[in-house]
């Protein structure tokens, strides 16, 4: 691995960590002493996504965390959070072993997870990704929210309850 600093084409490395499928690799140059962190992902066959339009494109899992990032802007998810719902997507499609795989199924199954780990950010998923027409649809997807008892992730029960009654004030 080169030195991104002074090219050295040597470097020792002092630390390794598995998160995902993703090997993060800590590095020091042996010419320049200087360190600098590598991320090894396992080189996979090319996938495809089917749009709702029959647009082909290749898969990016980039687009996947961007847009489970913008339904959790300002919510209570960690990053960590958002890479392990894209890693396990990008699992799933790829377990499948098919060289291509329709846009929705991706959105299903992100919205799945999402549901599980914050309701807020699963409406904001599901109002793109269904593309809500009106008022009428979007209530129906949070009463339908509201009718199933998820939990968390961290095994704390989350509220099912997105319009819950306001609590009676004195």
């Amino acid at each position: 691995m080169k030195c991104p600093y002074c090219q050295h084409p040597d470097s020792r490395v002092g630390d390794t960590r598995i998160r995902g499928n993703v090997i993060w690799r800590r590095r020091e140059c042996l010419e320049c002493g200087r360190r600098f962190s590598t991320q090894e992902r396992l080189a996979q066959m090319r996938l495809f996504v089917t749009k709702k339009d029959g647009r082909r494109e290749p898969f990016d899992r980039d687009k996947v965390v961007a847009g489970i990032t913008k339904a959790c802007e300002k919510r209570p998810v960690s990053r960590r959070a958002i890479e392990e719902i894209a890693d396990e997507v990008e699992w799933e499609v790829r377990s499948d072993l098919a060289e291509e795989v329709p846009a929705s199924r991706i959105g299903t199954l992100v919205m799945e997870r999402l549901r599980d780990l914050d309701s807020v950010a699963y409406v904001r998923f599901a109002s793109v990704y269904k593309e809500f027409r009106d008022a009428a649809s979007f209530v129906k997807e949070v009463e339908g929210l509201n009718h199933s008892s998820r939990r968390v992730a961290a095994g704390t029960r989350q509220s099912t309850t997105l319009f819950d009654q306001e609590e009676t004030q004195s």
